[in-house]
């Protein structure tokens, strides 16, 4: 119907969100000794708090004020609307805490910026708000708010990847991504993000990380990806595009032009995000697709790579009280839930997904859930954002034929050495 539909395509808008490459800031590390955010405690809470996040294009955040001041009517929550690009919303929350305004007090941060932020001293320590809930969460999404020991923000919306595929031409979804290219080869190929942009540098990790393979080091100062596994991640991706299981044109894919070639009936496999299913179920193939959680790669356990938006108190907020307070209530089961419900948002919160109502909405919750909890965080480092294109552009580089995949493996290490080195 027209309002599913309504309710769905918002979900195209939070994937540019979850995905846009954050740009390069000041990477200064003049943070002091950081505050440590007070536990959070309504009964103490009160005054104003402002948050400062992206565009409420699914009236999510404005359902998650609404709850809070129920409960909480000594507080006033007010929304400051960032632009809906997040190389945008990345550029005005710097300009901000750069200055060291006092503007914003609860920040939504895409789960890419938590180092960067925190290495900056932008951030108060939220390890006492997360601290005493910790189950409740599913634990591959507090990795996404962690930077050197600490938490620097809370998870509240998180993401995964599935992998779709036409079930009038094949049986079900091989358990390895090798067979579900051989599949794609004897059948109408598989279309993913391969453009060169942030989505490509999901995609890489998901072989990276299933296959064993890891960027840096676990403290972030060694390059790591010039290995045996990244050869073989990069080597398979480029092979896949040269062999024809993948169409050239894939280099040119984002998610929006993958959904569409794929309802368009030219795929028969694609790897997108939640989003796409109920997008799917309004299109021509609405009974011939099925999703699953990614198989596995070379062998080793299967991996997704999570997007989503944490929340974070600002080192400059005059009330981290209140922050605190509507913090520790937007990441609870009654607004991950009622988010979840209303405008897919998938929650942080573990047993939203259980929640018979929520798996009568979405017969997709268990799989979603389970995407999740093999998820893991991109790499967490204060310049992630040059990382992060140094993988995408020398990928893009080997689909497109113009470098061999082991060369362009020595150009993609040598970038993020170097910018490793300006921080």
């Amino acid at each position: 119907g027209e309002t599913a539909m309504r309710k769905w395509l918002w979900a195209v808008l939070l994937v540019t969100l979850a995905l846009a490459v954050a740009g390069c800031g000041d990477d200064d590390d003049d943070g002091g000794d950081a505050q440590q955010a007070p536990a959070a405690d309504p009964s103490e809470a009160s005054g104003n708090v402002a948050w400062c996040i992206g565009k409420d294009t699914s009236g999510a955040y404005g359902t998650a004020i609404d709850l809070f001041k129920k409960e909480n009517p000594n507080v006033n929550v007010r929304l400051v609307e960032l632009p809906e690009s997040a190389d945008e919303q990345r550029r005005q929350l710097v300009q901000r805490l750069d200055a060291e305004s006092e503007e914003c007090d609860v920040l939504g941060m895409d789960v890419i910026w938590t180092a960067e932020f925190a290495a900056q001293g932008w951030l108060q320590d939220t390890t006492e708000i997360i601290e005493p809930r910790q189950d409740d969460f599913i634990a591959s999404t507090l990795e996404t708010a962690q930077y050197e020991d600490k938490y620097w923000a809370v998870p509240y919306h998180t993401n995964a990847g599935f992998l779709y595929y036409r079930t009038d031409q094949v049986d079900q979804a091989p358990d390895a991504w090798e067979d579900v290219y051989e599949q794609a080869g004897q059948n109408n190929g598989i279309v993913y993000q391969g453009a060169s942009y942030e989505g490509l540098t999901v995609n890489f990790l998901e072989l990276l990380y299933s296959g064993g393979g890891s960027v840096l080091s676990e403290d972030g100062q060694e390059v790591q990806v010039n290995s045996p596994e990244g050869e073989a991640a990069l080597e398979f991706m480029a092979q896949g595009v040269e062999g024809g299981a993948a169409p050239r044109a894939v280099t040119t894919y984002m998610e929006e032009e993958s959904r569409r070639a794929f309802e368009n009936g030219n795929a028969t496999f694609m790897r997108n995000w939640p989003y796409a299913f109920a997008l799917g179920k309004e299109s021509k193939i609405a009974d011939q697709f099925d999703i699953t959680t990614f198989p596995s790669f070379e062998g080793g356990e299967p991996a997704s790579v999570l997007g989503g938006i944490n929340l974070a108190i600002s080192a400059y907020s005059r009330n981290p009280e209140g922050a605190a307070a509507f913090i520790d209530f937007a990441t609870s089961e009654v607004v991950q839930k009622a988010n979840f419900l209303e405008s897919a948002s998938p929650p942080c919160f573990a047993a939203t997904y259980d929640d018979p109502e929520v798996q009568e909405e979405y017969a997709f919750a268990s799989d979603l859930k389970a995407a999740v909890e093999q998820g893991q965080a991109r790499p967490v480092s204060p310049v992630y954002s040059q990382i992060s294109e140094a993988i995408f552009t020398n990928v893009h580089d080997a689909l497109q034929g113009r470098a061999e995949p082991a060369a362009a493996l020595e150009s993609m290490s040598s970038d993020i050495e170097r910018a490793l080195e300006t921080f």
